[in-house]
């Protein structure tokens, strides 16, 4: 094993068992063996050492949540990418903590930078099947807010009075929000044409028929039809 991962490691396993305060530089250097300049050498400072731990953390819920097989109905993968995130947080509660518990604007670990992406390609195939009632980005961050919310209360929580019926509540008051649940039928709406407008503005990259200038042009005329 390389001093990186025998550090990254020892981090790990403090931030695990005693929490973040307990992952200081002092102690990591003395229970992986090295000097503090390998240290600063390899992540800069404390923080930076945090935000890989973060980021290596969070590869095996990348990966399952990658490894997501889509279903027809990209509202239920929605659904079932917010499970994975709740159920992330509490079998990692420590390190779920480090990762949203204390938000840095323009500063987040690369993992946490990767989880927002897969979010952001859910919500474009719910955008893409025209279920999706408010834009892309907006859903995305509506999402993530009330899901990171609901897992970190959910921490707070001793286990055995935790309300996972309440979790569910958000999670579906949340969904029926942002999407629409089934085709309404032969009256149109202007909750219709919004729909319509933000399915055809994700679709829009897809167009090849327009020219970029063309594409640029409709892309403005359908965010005024989305923004009201």
């Amino acid at each position: 094993m390389n001093k990186r991962e025998a550090i990254l490691d020892v981090a790990a396993d403090l931030l695990a068992s005693e929490g973040r305060d307990a992952v200081s530089t002092r102690a990591v250097c003395k229970a992986a063996g090295v000097q503090a300049p390998i240290l600063y050498r390899l992540f800069g400072d404390k923080q930076g050492l945090l935000d890989a731990v973060a980021s290596r953390g969070l590869t095996s819920y990348l990966a399952e949540k990658r490894g997501m097989t889509p279903s027809g109905d990209p509202v239920e993968d929605l659904r079932r990418g917010w499970d994975l995130h709740v159920g992330f947080g509490l079998a990692e509660p420590a390190l779920y903590s480090l990762i949203y518990g204390s938000p840095r604007p323009g500063a987040e670990p690369d993992g946490a930078k990767q989880a927002a992406e897969i979010l952001a390609g859910l919500v474009h195939r719910v955008a893409l099947a025209g279920r999706l009632r408010v834009p892309e980005q907006r859903a995305a961050r509506v999402i993530h807010a009330a899901g990171r919310g609901t897992t970190l209360a959910l921490i707070a929580t001793p286990e055995p009075e935790r309300d996972m019926d309440a979790a569910r509540i958000v999670r579906e008051a949340v969904i029926n929000a942002i999407t629409d649940p089934a085709l309404t039928g032969f009256t149109r709406t202007g909750n219709d044409v919004v729909a319509g407008a933000i399915t055809l503005r994700a679709a829009l990259a897809d167009v090849k028929v327009l020219s970029p200038s063309e594409s640029r042009l409709l892309g403005d005329w359908l965010d005024r039809i989305i923004d009201g």
